[in-house]
């Protein structure tokens, strides 16, 4: 079923009991985000979290699509490959020859189910503006403050509605919202987003651009509003096809746009793109780093409606796993179909770990047919919509379980060849990839785990390895290369090639000339990756070791692949998923701090746990990553 308004959700998760209510005061600024974050991090995700009592007229409701089982509540199935069969059938339905006038005919009920989809414009007012203030006053909304180093509060579950000012074609994105007074904030969109399209249309017209921000109602907005769609797709007509009934808008009060009528929120105004942008930044973000401050344009509120019994709907992000892990979930799954039906019907599989926050690791697996097939699909997807922001790419084959990272690995180290089967390109990367030498553009990876053809050999010899039988003797490296200060040699035990290295950079190169040292070591003879990192690093927690090292590597920059001496012997690679510097790695740009809660903040939290009623103790996430952290504030170093 659609739900008609969030409170109908809220009934629904508490009739799951998939709710707590919390009645006591917790303050917006920190403590919210560091009880969201214990909760959050919880296996399957937690509970959704509705604090009552926020220090303003509106409750606030946290980690609401913060598991499976809500996100499907949210998107009205009890599987997300549900959504994706109905895609591809629907697709064939439509698509496939009709013989004749009777078959066409047949249709037409389909397409009336179809059409009672689309979104559509009442006339009138909507439940969203019950309430209106001309006035508007943002500090009357219960916005959150999520980590210590923010630049101040954000609004970060947003629809921020848009439109083509030559087309009129609505979009529906997820920028985040900095608030600087009570009618002033950011518009945090990045340059490649549909947004900022827009508003470069509107500055070379030289009109003002009308924006709405719409918050709360049914979740299946929300959904839609993360969703990757292509250009000039309607979020609302996504909506409409998952809840299985049309989203209806009405117009704004003061700006000629259209929200959802179901909103709780509804924040109106403008951005003037012939006034100067403003600094907005920094925030706490998925990757778990901080996205560092910089230049975006101001929105001016002009009208705030609501509800009257208006919910406020936010999330935080941070280190994985967060609410954001299982929206992505979703994602996955839904999106496989149609990059199936229209680009890559080779594609059986997909999977975007927690650990590679979204762009920096995606997963695929393919039926292969022929030699160069991985960089066919591997060139499509880096050339298609936002997956032209993934970062490292790992392509595998039937009957591999793409799901199951250890298998994954132990192919990888019999499959790859890192001469012959590791690739490199340059493109664009996301904004918040701290890691590349320039702002937005670097080089991106791809790993061939499928099974080779002749053609793709760098020799006849397909012979298996049998890497659980290395021993690495760690006392004598540890010896003659002082800057290790640990070793994880565990994997090799699992037949997984892949050795783990903490060390203390010193010296300019230093990661390259370690990694060079250590292949030429008789231990590391049949090695074939090893990955270094900074010795603040547990690399005995391999989730842990991935997400920070799928975050630090410019795979161009950052990747040495070591040819064999002959062709009997194995090639190898190594990568410095270390912190690049200026002094030591010419590398010319701000390095963000990871994403912590501050000691005061916890113990804050700590003592009020036991008048919450949430359950047992948990301590905060935020104390295992204490020792990751680097000195500086958001920013580790500055140039």
């Amino acid at each position: 079923m659609a739900y008609n308004n969030l409170q109908e959700f809220i009934a629904a998760l508490e009739q799951e009991n998939e709710l707590i209510r919390i009645s006591e005061f917790v303050d917006p600024v920190l403590e919210i985000s560091e009880i969201t974050d214990r909760i959050s991090k919880q296996k399957g995700g937690g509970k959704a979290l509705l604090f009552e009592n926020t220090g303003t007229d509106f409750p606030i409701l946290m980690n609401a699509m913060g598991s499976d089982k809500r996100m499907q509540m949210v998107l009205n199935v009890s599987d997300y490959n549900e959504i994706g069969q109905e895609m591809e059938s629907l697709f064939k339905e439509l698509s496939s020859p009709k013989k004749n006038i009777l078959e066409k005919l047949k249709l037409l009920p389909r397409l009336g189910q179809i059409s009672s989809w689309m979104p559509k414009v009442l006339s009138g007012q909507g439940a969203c503006q019950q309430v209106i203030d001309r006035d508007p006053d943002l500090s009357k909304l219960p916005i959150l403050k999520t980590w210590q180093h923010d630049g101040g509060r954000f609004i970060t579950l947003p629809m921020v509605n848009t439109r083509d000012p030559h087309t009129g074609i609505r979009n529906v994105g997820m920028y985040r919202i900095q608030i600087f007074d009570k009618q002033l904030t950011g518009m945090h969109w990045h340059k490649h987003k549909v947004g900022a399209r827009h508003y470069n249309e509107y500055k070379a017209l030289g009109q003002k651009m009308p924006v709405a921000i719409a918050l709360g109602g049914d979740l299946t907005n929300t959904y839609a509003a993360t969703a990757p769609l292509p250009d000039n797709i309607d979020e609302y007509m996504l909506a409409g096809f998952l809840r299985k009934k049309r989203v209806n808008l009405v117009k704004c009060i003061t700006q000629d746009i259209e929200v959802p009528a179901d909103a709780d929120f509804v924040i109106e105004g403008y951005v003037d793109p012939a006034e100067e942008l403003i600094w907005e930044g920094p925030f706490g973000d998925h990757t778990g780093f901080y996205s560092l401050a910089d230049w975006y344009p101001r929105f001016h509120v002009t009208c705030i409606t609501h509800r009257k019994n208006a919910v406020f709907p936010a999330t935080i992000v941070g280190v994985p796993p967060q609410e954001d892990t299982y929206i992505a979930k979703a994602t996955e799954r839904i999106f496989l179909a149609p990059i199936k039906m229209t680009m890559l019907p080779e594609m059986t599989d997909m999977d975007i770990p927690a650990a590679g926050t979204a762009h920096n690791l995606t997963i695929v697996k393919i039926q292969k047919a022929f030699a160069g097939h991985a960089q066919k699909v591997m060139n499509s997807l880096w050339g298609a919509g936002q997956m032209m922001f993934n970062k490292i790419l790992v392509v595998a084959d039937e009957p591999t379980s793409i799901q199951n990272y250890k298998e994954l690995a132990r192919v990888a180290s019999q499959q790859v060849d890192p001469v012959m089967d590791i690739h490199f390109s340059r493109g664009a990367l996301d904004v918040l990839d701290h890691s590349a030498s320039k702002f937005a553009f670097g080089s991106k990876m791809c790993f061939d785990l499928t099974s080779k053809e002749t053609e793709e050999r760098r020799t006849d010899d397909a012979q298996k390895y049998d890497f659980s039988t290395i021993r690495l003797d760690k006392t004598k490296l540890n010896q003659k290369y002082s800057e290790i200060t640990e070793i994880n040699d565990t994997l090799l035990s699992e037949n997984i090639s892949l050795v783990l290295v903490a060390f203390k950079k010193n010296k300019p190169k230093h990661a390259k000339e370690l990694i060079h040292a250590l292949f030429t070591e008789t231990d590391f003879e049949h090695v074939k990756f090893i990955l270094v990192v900074d010795h603040v690093v547990d690399i005995f927690d391999i989730e842990t070791t991935v997400w920070i090292a799928s975050n630090n590597i410019e795979p161009n920059r950052d990747s040495w692949i070591i040819e064999p001496a002959s062709e009997t012997q194995i090639s190898h690679i190594g990568w410095d998923g270390s912190r690049k510097t200026k002094e030591q790695d010419n590398f010319r740009r701000d390095w963000p701090n990871i994403v912590v809660a501050s000691d005061e903040t916890i113990a804050k939290v700590d003592a009020l746990w036991s008048k919450l009623n949430i359950g047992d103790f948990i301590p905060s996430p935020s104390l295992k990553f204490k020792a990751l952290l680097f000195e500086g504030n958001a920013t580790v170093h500055e140039l």
